[in-house]
């Protein structure tokens, strides 16, 4: 493994001196002269007037300017947009939260509409005192407040069989990280009267939404008492309709199926239901066809989100940032490597904060472009010491024909232009 990049950046001044060591103009290429620019020189229409009053837009929305960072699906992907999921513009994000108007969001039955004084609550089966609570009834508990992603378990399953789509944000935009506030399910399950000292090794709970296809699936009672969120906020404010407001499910670590949205019932029991899914859906299929299920726990995965086929580099030659998202369901993200030789050698990455647990940690590797091409990859490692496998690795024990749970290492040709493409590096 090369040594690579490690430790904290350069500072600027010692980065741009050794971009300037490496060629004359190099640097300038991308900050032209002042000199003669009417930009500078002249009053531009924007500083001759006054702007917008402060009432012009009482719920900020995104400048015009940026109207194409947005959500966008694959039309043959699903029969209609109903039953149907799309995508989050990560390519075109920076940090690590997620704005909640640009965050995926899957249907199975398209996304309703539920009033607060509507909302119920129902918890029943093996407790003591079966309850409903209503949304006030929620707020009147001690909340918490986490960060965490949510990543379907077919985020990159298009992929299986070789490079398919052209952007990060198709490829691996299943994907969003946001801040819950909510009640720990531990804390309704209690009001309820289970018994969270005694034995519930077998237990299990059962959860449901309220739209038309009462999705369901069925968690164990351990995970249910550790982590999870009945949530009715996200990044400070109320859950957005395609979220599953006024109420959903926050499972930390594990697939985005088991956040149910619109939660309305949870149910303690002896076992888990195998709806369907959790058996014909979300199961892995095997190389020898057979199918392995329970497999919730979204592994450690990383994507490089720039350059990619939707964020080319545009400023030619001379000092360049490789960034991108790495995460895991298993715990926290320690190091990600990057690889500009499709994996032949590789380089550690700066961590632009210390990795939180089961949330999205921004990744850069500040580098110089001299126009060669690369096959740009990332690798991720997380606290548990588990590390991001390539294509054939994966293949190897699930074969070509699943769907679910593709964490495989992701490869980016950046062509000496600046463009990119999808590329197949196993």
């Amino acid at each position: 493994m090369s040594s690579g990049f490690k430790g904290k950046a350069p500072s600027r001044r010692q980065f741009l001196a050794g971009a300037a060591a490496a060629g004359a103009g190099a640097v300038t290429a991308g900050a032209a002269k002042a000199e003669g620019d009417p930009l500078i020189t002249e009053v531009q229409f924007w500083a001759s007037g006054t702007g917008d009053g402060v009432d012009a837009t009482p719920y900020g929305l995104p400048i015009r300017f940026e109207a194409d960072v947005r959500r966008r699906n694959v039309e043959w992907l699903a029969a209609d947009t109903i039953s149907s999921i799309n995508f989050t513009p990560i390519h075109a994000l920076d940090g690590t939260i997620t704005p909640a108007g640009c965050a995926f969001e899957r249907h199975h039955s398209g996304a309703i509409e539920l009033r607060k004084q509507d909302y119920r609550l129902m918890i029943n089966g093996l407790v003591d005192t079966p309850l409903v609570f209503t949304y006030d009834d929620l707020e009147r508990f001690p909340r918490e407040q986490h960060v965490y992603f949510c990543e379907c378990a077919a985020n990159s399953g298009m992929e299986w069989a070789g490079a398919q789509l052209n952007g990060a944000q198709f490829t691996h935009g299943m994907i969003h990280n946001m801040e819950y506030t909510g009640v720990p399910l531990r804390t309704l399950l209690e009001e309820a009267g289970l018994d969270t000292a005694g034995d519930l090794k077998d237990k299990w709970v059962y959860v449901e939404g309220a739209d038309a296809s009462s999705n369901g699936r069925s968690i164990p009672m351990e995970k249910a008492l550790d982590d999870c969120l009945v949530a009715f906020k996200a990044n400070g404010g109320a859950l957005r309709k395609e979220h599953g407001y006024p109420v959903r499910l926050v499972v930390p670590g594990w697939e985005g199926s088991m956040w149910v949205k619109w939660l309305r019932r949870i149910e303690v029991m002896d076992g888990p239901v195998e709806s369907r899914e959790e058996t014909s859906k979300y199961t892995d299929t095997m190389a020898d066809g057979s199918s392995r299920k329970w497999t919730w726990e979204m592994d450690a995965k990383s994507v490089v989100t720039s350059p990619s086929p939707q964020a080319p580099i545009k400023h030619g030659k001379g000092p360049l940032v490789i960034t991108g998202l790495a995460w895991s369901g298993r715990g926290a993200i320690t190091r990600v490597d990057v690889s500009k030789d499709g994996g032949k050698t590789w380089e550690t990455a700066r961590l632009a904060a210390p990795g939180d647990k089961m949330a999205l940690t921004r990744f850069c590797l500040d580098t110089e472009w001299t126009g060669e091409e690369m096959l740009l990859q990332s690798r991720a490692m997380d606290d548990t010491g588990y590390v991001q496998p390539t294509k054939a690795q994966l293949r190897e024990v699930r074969g070509l024909n699943s769907i679910y749970h593709n964490n495989a290492i992701q490869t980016w040709w950046i062509k000496p232009n600046g463009e990119a493409e999808n590329a197949e590096v196993s």
